[in-house]
């Protein structure tokens, strides 16, 4: 109001009651809170660790870190230090089936339906890399990505029983057309063992969404962003981020939870267990 007062040569108190506003506005300077630098240096390393989340994601990870902070109060510090998510390539129109066939077999419990898919990446040397995804649609549990030069029927059936010692036989798996999915061998163990192929209609990959929507999150994520110079370090780092969506990573369709959040004994529980353990 300064300005205005050597301008016009009129005082702050009749300026305010010209324009019908409330002196204490003017006045007023934002009192920052004493903890503010500090969140601001939080939401800013997760921006730069995790360049594709926006600020709900980000908000989630605060909470699960500890802080006690409101979704508005992140969004107003968001958008003062300009933090925003890198452009997205531009969406695709879909074509829908008459027969409303995109929706078919919708997941109703956890081993209802698994779905699986393969993702291609290369390394430096630009030798393929193979990637057989799975996960569990109902929990959006990434179950497993398996990571080899080549993988065939046979290596796709090794997995599958591995995962189904672990987390139980499934209702159903979905996949596309594949040679490795429709593969008679493949086929005739899964039957055997009390799991029902779907398969998705050729040249329909949305069918598979939550396959594909796992896929595209993986891909803009981690592959966009990683050098892999050989296979064992890109099985590494792709197991490592596996394990982070699975138990850190905050899921939309979750309520910003993640599918599987890591679960740790207190100590005082650690003690009373290793006293059972004694006295038993």
């Amino acid at each position: 109001m300064q300005h205005v007062r050597a301008k016009l040569g009129c005082s702050e108190r009749r300026t305010c009651r010209a324009l019908g506003v409330a002196r204490s506005t003017v006045r007023y300077l934002p009192q920052p809170r004493e903890d503010e630098s500090a969140l601001t240096a939080a939401m800013t390393r997760l921006a730069c660790q995790y360049g594709r989340y926006g600020y709900r994601r980000v908000h989630a990870l605060l909470r699960a870190e500890g802080w006690q902070v409101s979704h508005s109060r992140v969004l107003r510090i968001w958008r003062l230090e300009g933090l925003k998510v890198p452009p997205k390539q531009p969406k695709r129109s879909r074509l829908w089936l008459a027969d409303g066939s995109c929706i078919r077999l919708a997941p109703t419990h956890r081993n209802h339906v698994w779905s699986w898919d393969f993702v291609f990446d290369r390394t430096r040397d630009g030798r393929t890399l193979k990637l057989m995804v799975v996960i569990d649609e109902f929990t959006r549990r990434c179950l497993a990505i398996h990571v080899a030069r080549r993988i065939r029927s046979k290596e796709a059936l090794e997995v599958f029983a591995d995962l189904m010692v672990e987390h139980g036989v499934p209702e159903h798996i979905r996949s596309d057309n594949g040679p490795e999915m429709v593969a008679e061998e493949l086929r005739s163990w899964l039957q055997h063992m009390g799991s029902k192929t779907a398969y998705i209609m050729p040249g329909s990959p949305w069918e598979n969404g939550y396959c594909e929507s796992f896929n595209g999150r993986m891909r803009d994520e981690l592959l966009n962003g990683e050098i892999f110079y050989t296979l064992k370090e890109a099985q590494v780092i792709i197991e490592h981020w596996r394990t982070h969506y699975n138990t850190k990573r905050p899921h939309s369709a979750l309520g910003y939870r993640p599918p599987a959040p890591e679960v740790v004994l207190p100590n005082e529980g650690m003690r009373e267990v290793e006293t059972g353990q004694k006295a038993a």
